[in-house]
């Protein structure tokens, strides 16, 4: 089976909270000095870096706190509301937790409505999902490899696909280009994080294009997905569904001489039920085109596949970010009919659990709608650490690094965060942990939303100076963090 992490690392990538005590409003910036060692008192002031940092009228947020206490060590405007990006993956992963439990498991069930007579299914085949994020090819085609060691040949009746363990989503958010990966569909059946394999490149004068969904061991050709290649410069891609086919094409003038990415999938359960159908057919099963299927079928299972428990799943999230594995885990522990309800179950339980009133849209934080502050991002990691570490050894591990974002070897104090990423939007939460002394916890969030905002579709995939943004952004948050180490461990 392909490595997990190895296909998270190759993801193309990349959400309103107040909680002040009563009859008091927190002050734009702490009034608390720094701790007087040399250092601290000899480094640039917090706003000579964010003047230095060059981020424009965006917001600059944060709050540093005491892990125990809560007491607020330093903040700076933290009752701006910001989309929190993915640093909403942290939240997601501690409403998980408590609404499915660690060992949690998605299974993936293969089932048969009548008795196999000479390994022929007398009836329908079935395959059925329940929302496993992390279902790769390798893993359906040891599916299909199991049901021919029982002996199954073939079915009298039909091949279907249910996916309605999770309510089927076309796309997490509408604000994002159409073509990129990490913008995919959402339902109970998924596969390779609902992206199709597009590969490229120069032949006899024009263009030879291949659409795969390959594993590790397994490179089943896909039908369902084509793409045409177009003489034009913009738009760079084009999608439409047609049939039960997903139409692309793409312009010839951004192709260069050949290359690959991935593209997002928006029918899974067709996509996963053709796939499924190849690697059946590679074991000696024969089987009709896949038809999905809205009423949950019954019948005898024959073949299951588990992924791991929730706490793995929710450290390969929280360390790639992965936003697919968000949105299905928080749609199942919300049990809600669709990804908005489901974002506003969140934000009810985050409201009740820790005192503070956030909105969330969806479980990712790809949608720019949701809205958190730095102080309440910061009391939610506090109270969550305060009753057991459950969020916090699933956070990666990220050392302490310098303001060009290399990490300080052998540096004593560690942080563990999750960051958080969209247009002009740059977020970072988590643990400052020195070896011993005071452990904090902190959230920065720097946005500059109207700029965001103002983004043309066509340039929101990699936008003019967005990049460059991020680097300052996240230098930014180092030097902050290099400081707090300093003055308060």
């Amino acid at each position: 089976m392909i490595s997990r992490r190895r296909v998270l690392a190759g993801l193309m990538g990349s959400v309103v909270c107040v909680a002040v005590p009563a009859g008091a409003e927190a002050p734009a910036r702490s009034a608390r000095p720094l701790s007087r060692t040399s250092a601290v008192r000899n480094a640039p002031s917090v706003e000579t870096l964010i003047e230095a940092a060059k981020l424009g009228p965006a917001v600059a947020s944060y709050v540093v706190m005491d892990a125990k206490t809560g007491a607020v060590l330093e903040q700076r405007d933290p009752a701006a509301l910001v989309p929190p990006a993915s640093v909403a993956k942290a939240v997601t992963a501690l409403y998980a937790l408590a609404r499915l439990g660690a060992d949690f498991r998605f299974e993936t069930r293969v089932l048969a409505s009548g008795p196999v007579t000479q390994g022929v299914v007398q009836g329908d085949l079935v395959l059925m999902g329940s929302g496993d994020p992390t279902l790769q090819t390798d893993q359906l085609g040891d599916l299909a490899a199991s049901l021919a060691t029982r002996g199954i040949k073939g079915v009298t009746g039909r091949f279907l696909t249910w996916d309605r363990a999770l309510p089927p989503i076309a796309r997490i958010s509408d604000e994002q280009p159409v073509q990129v990966g990490y913008n995919p569909a959402i339902s109970g059946l998924n596969l390779n994080f609902n992206r199709v394999h597009f590969e490229w490149k120069r032949a006899n004068g024009g263009w030879s294009t291949a659409m795969d969904a390959r594993g590790a061991r397994f490179v089943p050709p896909v039908r369902m997905a084509r793409v045409d290649v177009v003489t034009r410069e913009a738009p760079l891609f084009t999608y439409r569904a047609e049939g039960a086919a997903e139409e692309w094409t793409v312009a010839s003038g951004a192709l260069g001489k050949g290359g690959s990415r991935w593209l997002p999938v928006r029918r899974p359960a067709l996509y996963v039920g053709e796939v499924f159908q190849t690697l059946a057919k590679a074991q000696g099963i024969a089987l009709p085109d896949p038809q999905v299927v809205q009423d949950a079928p019954s019948g005898q299972d024959l073949a299951a596949v588990q992924s791991p428990p929730l706490a793995e799943i929710l450290r390969d999230m929280l360390r790639f970010s992965t936003n697919i594995t968000a949105e299905a885990v928080g749609l199942r522990a919300s049990g809600a009919a669709d990804l908005a309800a489901s974002g506003e179950a969140m934000t009810a339980w985050v409201r009740e659990r820790f005192g503070v009133t956030c909105r969330f849209v969806d479980h990712s934080g790809l949608g720019s709608a949701s809205r958190v502050t730095a102080n309440d991002m910061a009391q939610i990691l506090r109270l969550a650490h305060a009753t057991g570490p459950v969020v916090q050894p699933l956070l990666r591990d990220l050392g302490l690094r310098d303001a060009q974002g290399k990490d300080v070897p052998d540096h004593p104090v560690r942080v563990t965060a999750k960051s958080g990423t969209l247009n002009f939007v740059s977020g970072l939460a988590g643990h400052l942990r020195p070896p011993q002394g005071r452990e904090m916890i902190f959230a920065i969030f720097l946005a500059d939303v109207p700029r965001r905002d103002a983004l043309a579709e066509a340039d929101r995939e990699s936008p003019p100076g967005g990049e460059a943004w991020t680097r300052r952004a996240r230098a930014l948050q180092w030097q902050l963090l290099a400081r707090w180490a300093g003055a308060y461990a």
